[in-house]
């Protein structure tokens, strides 16, 4: 008989303590991320700044609470952008015909196709300059895919039930076939790829900034901070690549075990329905 996967409560817990920590910036940060203390700048750890400085003399420790701010508010927001959208046009091209099927998965695999950074960087191009709302909104355009074809192909199994054709048969709306009927059903799996799709569009958004192509420089994110790293080459400041790169990473394996618990769970939860 298996066992049941115990829940992975540090990576829980040391993802609960980086986003408290982030959210009580305001608290707990000593400086704020634009304040500048030019007598102090490029100095390595220490106890006036706990991780150190930059090149201008601002504290790493306080970039790093108000950072996580915006890094950790693009993954979640872009995340749910690409849930909704995978959920909307994959319950579409699942019930509605193999005309509108075909259609909808050809232009999917289509921008399956593209590299991803491509087309963030064109849409992000069209909606001018970016903020959290457009990055969000870009990277939730461009992460779907994948989602979409996992909701298509378990709408596609359960399309044909006798619940589904009652529904159907009785006029039922498609909102209404969608909140009762589908969702209860592949909730379960598309969890998995919702909590990956954070790690995702957190990566999307440090690369855009380590690109020059994020946020303005007058805002700090992990990704900016990360953008520090020819600096680092040039000055020998370790410290400021490796503190936003420790937090990062550390953010993404907590976010990669809690995905990867939640698939587990929803496919027991699945097989025993």
């Amino acid at each position: 008989m298996q066992t049941e996967r115990r829940p992975p409560w540090l990576s829980i817990a040391v993802l609960g303590l980086i986003a408290a920590s982030c959210a009580a910036a305001d608290i707990l940060a000593p400086y704020t991320p634009e304040q500048m203390e030019p007598a102090a700048a490029a100095s390595a750890p220490g106890a006036g700044h706990l991780l150190g400085t930059d090149q201008l003399g601002r504290d790493l420790f306080s970039m790093l609470l108000y950072g996580g701010r915006a890094s950790l508010s693009i993954g979640f927001l872009g995340a749910l952008i690409a849930a909704a959208l995978a959920v909307l046009v994959g319950t579409v091209s699942g019930l509605f015909g193999e005309r509108l099927d075909d259609l909808l998965m050809r232009f999917t695999e289509l921008l399956m196709s593209i590299p991803s950074v491509l087309l963030i960087i064109f849409l992000q191009a069209l909606w001018g300059e970016a903020d959290y709302i457009s990055l969000s909104v870009v990277i939730g355009l461009t992460g779907w895919m994948n989602m979409s074809k996992l909701v298509r192909s378990e709408v596609r199994q359960i399309g044909e039930s006798d619940y589904i054709l009652a529904a159907r048969t009785m006029e039922a709306g498609f909102w209404y076939i969608l909140r009762r009927h589908l969702l209860p059903s592949f909730i379960p799996p598309l969890m998995f790829m919702v909590v990956s799709s954070i790690g995702q569009a957190m990566v999307a958004e440090s690369t855009l900034s380590f690109l020059g192509l994020g946020l303005p420089l007058t805002e700090v994110s992990w990704g900016s901070l990360l953008s520090l790293s020819q600096e680092v080459m040039l000055t020998g400041s370790w410290w400021l690549i490796v503190a936003p790169g420790a937090v990062l990473v550390i953010t993404l394996i907590c976010v990669t075990e809690i995905g990867e618990y939640v698939r587990k769970s929803g496919n027991r939860l699945y097989s025993n329905l």
